[in-house]
């Protein structure tokens, strides 16, 4: 889970800005159900006077109100009025502070002046806390303010309109807050996102051989899309989600112990029971969790070789076969995710029950209180607000802790990734190699083996490429043909001896000027989405036209280029699809002379074209890479007779080298390959 968290590390101060304003809006949110119990409480029941002491009193009402006070109250009383019209004492201006300091002093001589006129009695000691003592000397003020001849309809008005216009103002506010934590929630989360895939996308371009074939390309492609997805959101929501519950859980608590209504159980009860549940939930979908990732990847796989092959599978008429494979590992991931859901889902009806149970249990057990005096409507009102705010704030960290799992094994597998570092990497003060460096190759009693393998592929190659000649590797399929010329580019390094050019062991220099000086022509021709043009410039991206099109020519290719109504600005699809094989390859082949390297690598990229045009694209190769080193691995002994030297592998192993004519007399296993390809009047003009 800690690789899900250290995203946020680099916004921590957009986190703890949205924070500060997630504590402003839970404050907001907090007042609201307040302002609703004062518009019920005093805005509705004691028609919006807020203090025992009336804003207008008649000389009767005071005369009463004197007999149950002392002489020092009275004329404490007496002295926060002033005279008016019409035998009318008007209050002078107080402020809240003082008023709530007079409720106190003035409240049990009010109440009883009140009770002794509606015909009640008191005890001779009554609660003072008790609110509805409170509510007492408010209805003694409220009757005052009548009988001086106040309009009370206006005053309860004023009082709805104030409470009114709070509420509307502290809406307004949360709007504010709100939106502004939307903002920085999703910038953050689009930031870790694309953050995520350059950091995934850089690492990746970094590793050699070993390490893609270690992941595998269907489940990097679900690490950089699904995953980085998957944690992207639970970012954004633990922001919008995670640190609000606290927030609002905290002030929520508060409140419910400010409103004194001494139902507290009932909450407790409540989160009790939603925790449990959460954590019931929790331990039988997690394991779910941990294996869906894994069924994305299967599921990835299977439809990419199935694209892929498409027309092998139509050839062979395997659509039935092919489809019930995919059906498999759809349905696998189908029944993980139906699990999963229905998991999750099942939590929000429990949760209606609980939240709505909590309701009708406050609701009953306040009825009681309300019935014997001690508790107010608009209490009980915002103690279910603020119960369901306790409720709801657990309820977003139960859903986060449904969404956690699964980022986190998402973030697990993307560090897995990002954690995993290239076995091929430049050595400490490695030195550049110029492109005008000797391109003679050495290999020095070179044997390799792949990771975790039992044996080695190549065992003790001992030969040298020089510079001006062509070396061709032959051998039959799976002697290591690929695999030796793969070591000199260092997509994989030697287990032992070592491999030099120019005198300089490849390892002991840079990556980017040892690649610099290759131009290499893998097995199966890869083109890129782009124009012809493009394609070929990637050997060169500062060539002309004028060098593209003699790439272009050199290559064999200009003929089918200039046949296209664009020409060299024709669009190449995807992987270039809308070429053939032999036109691929011969555009694989232009790319790597225009950019004129010290040695060429063909690994067996002249077995589309024909006859013809493999005989002109030597031709024209050899008169334009005289100084360069030329390797080629070949499986028709045509196409390299006149090289002049021949490496035949066999087993791993150099089993002949020498001359075309050379060969036929010292290495019988050349001459079994070339017998099974050239006729007998062949191999005559050949030697």
């Amino acid at each position: 889970m800690k690789n899900l968290f250290r995203n946020l590390i680099p916004y921590k101060k957009t986190a703890l800005l949205v924070l500060l304003l997630m504590v402003g809006q839970a404050y907001c949110e907090m007042n609201l159900p307040m302002y609703t119990q004062n518009l019920i409480d005093t805005g509705i029941q004691n028609r919006g006077i807020e203090h025992i002491l009336p804003e207008a009193v008649t000389n009767t009402d005071m005369g009463q109100l004197r007999n149950y006070m002392s002489d020092a109250e009275y004329e404490e009383l007496e002295g926060l009025y002033e005279p008016g019209d019409n035998n009318v004492l008007h209050r002078k201006v107080l402020d809240e502070e003082q008023l709530d300091h007079y409720d106190e002093v003035f409240l049990e001589p009010v109440v009883r002046c009140y009770a002794s006129g509606i015909g009640e009695e008191l005890p001779a000691d009554i609660d003072l806390e008790d609110r509805n003592i409170m509510a007492m000397g408010i209805q003694f003020a409220g009757n005052c303010d009548e009988n001086a001849g106040l309009d009370m309809l206006s005053i309860q008005n004023r009082y709805m309109w104030h409470c009114g216009g709070l509420m509307l103002l502290m809406a307004v506010i949360v709007m504010v807050f709100t939106t502004g934590i939307s903002f920085l929630a999703a910038r953050v989360g689009a930031g870790i996102g694309k953050n995520l895939r350059g950091k995934l996308f850089r690492n990746v371009m970094s590793f050699s051989s070993a390490e893609i074939s270690g992941f595998q390309t269907s489940s990097l492609i679900t690490r950089a899309t699904n995953d980085i997805q998957q944690v992207q959101m639970t970012c954004t929501m633990i922001l919008r989600m995670m640190l609000f519950a606290p927030c609002i859980c905290t002030w929520s608590i508060i409140k419910v112990y400010q409103t004194h209504a001494h139902m507290n159980y009932i909450v407790v009860v409540g989160v009790i029971t939603i925790l449990l549940m959460v954590f019931t939930l929790f331990k039988v979908s997690m394991p779910k969790f941990k294996i869906m990732q894994t069924l994305v990847d299967a599921l990835n796989a299977v439809s990419r070789e199935i694209i892929t092959g498409i027309q092998v599978i139509r050839a062979f008429g395997r659509e039935e076969t092919e489809e019930k494979r995919f059906d498999k590992a759809n349905k696998n991931l189908y029944r993980n995710q139906l699990f999963v859901n229905r998991t999750m889902i099942s939590m929000s009806p429990f949760l209606m029950i609980i939240m709505y149970g909590l309701t009708v249990w406050i609701t009953w057990a306040a009825s009681k209180r309300i019935d014997l005096g001690i508790l107010q409507v608009g209490t009980m009102t915002a103690f279910i607000a603020y119960s369901m705010e306790i409720v709801f704030s657990f309820l977003m960290i139960a859903s986060m802790a449904i969404f956690l799992p699964r980022a986190g094994v998402a973030a697990d597998r993307i560090y897995e990734v990002l954690n995993t570092k290239s076995s091929i990497v430049d050595k400490d003060g490695a030195e550049e190699l110029s492109k005008d460096i000797d391109g003679t190759i050495r290999f020095e009693h070179v044997s390799f083996m792949y990771p975790d393998a039992e044996e080695n592929v190549l065992t003790d190659i001992d030969f040298v490429a020089k510079p001006g000649e062509t070396t061709a590797i032959i051998g039959s399929t799976g002697c290591g043909k690929t695999t030796l010329i793969s070591l000199i580019p260092r997509f994989f390094d030697v287990t032992s001896g070592r491999i030099t050019i120019g005198g300089k062991d490849v390892r002991d220099v840079t990556l980017r000027s040892l690649r610099d000086t290759i131009g290499y022509v893998p097995q199966k021709g890869v083109l890129f989405s782009g124009t012809i043009g493009e394609n070929i410039r990637w050997g060169n991206d500062q060539a002309t036209l004028e060098e593209v099109m003699e790439a272009a020519e050199t290559a064999q290719a200009d003929g089918f280029i200039k046949d296209k109504p664009e020409s060299y600005d024709s669009e190449i699809s995807q992987g270039g699809a809308n070429v053939s094989g032999g036109q691929k390859q011969r555009l694989a082949i232009a790319r790597a002379v225009i950019k004129k390297p010290a040695i060429f690598i063909f690994d067996d990229s002249f077995s589309a074209l024909d006859m013809k045009t493999d005989i002109n694209l030597r031709r024209a190769l050899a008169e334009k890479t005289t100084e360069s080193t030329k390797i080629i691995v070949a499986q028709r002994v045509g196409t390299i007779l006149h090289a002049e030297q021949i490496i035949v592998l066999d087993e791993g192993r150099i089993a002949g080298k020498g001359t075309h004519s050379e060969l036929m007399k010292t290495c019988s296993v050349y001459r079994d390959i070339a017998k099974s390809q050239l006729s007998e009047a062949e191999l005559e003009s050949a030697g």
